[in-house]
């Protein structure tokens, strides 16, 4: 069960969040669910299908970080990178239940620096960030 955060999800320790000094939240949210089907051999006939099992969920999702809203966007995607470069699996909790298996992998990152002011600073960015559970 999930701690009491005040936000409206988490993904590990990061939390998404709306208050009166910080903004962290996504939109374009997309989950897909996959399925395991094999094809059996039929000499002449067709393939008989036979479910395998589930499969793993991936989700898609774009989150935009502003540093007038208390985000510095650079840690922001400098935390992402590392965490996908280390192979990192994190619960992914929205509303204070868990998705899928608990466990989610960073599988896509995606950076668009949209401002960067005059002495290099990232101020605002959007990334979108691909998921897939992780078993």
């Amino acid at each position: 069960m999930a701690k009491d955060w005040g936000g409206l999800a988490t993904l590990g320790d990061i939390v998404f969040i709306v208050t009166h000094y910080k903004i962290r939240t996504f939109s374009e949210f997309k989950r897909t669910t996959n399925d395991r089907w094999g094809a059996n051999e039929i000499i002449g006939k067709k393939p008989r299908s036979q479910y395998l099992g589930p499969g793993l969920d991936s989700i898609d999702l774009t989150v935009r970080v502003d540093a007038s809203y208390g985000m510095n966007p650079r840690e922001e995607v400098e935390k992402l990178v590392e965490y996908s470069r280390k192979g990192k699996v994190m619960p992914f909790i929205i509303g204070k239940k868990g998705l899928g298996v608990k466990w989610w992998k960073i599988t896509g990152l995606t950076q668009n620096w949209e401002n960067v002011n005059n002495k290099g600073q990232l101020v605002v960015a959007t990334y979108n960030l691909t998921l897939e559970e992780y078993v």
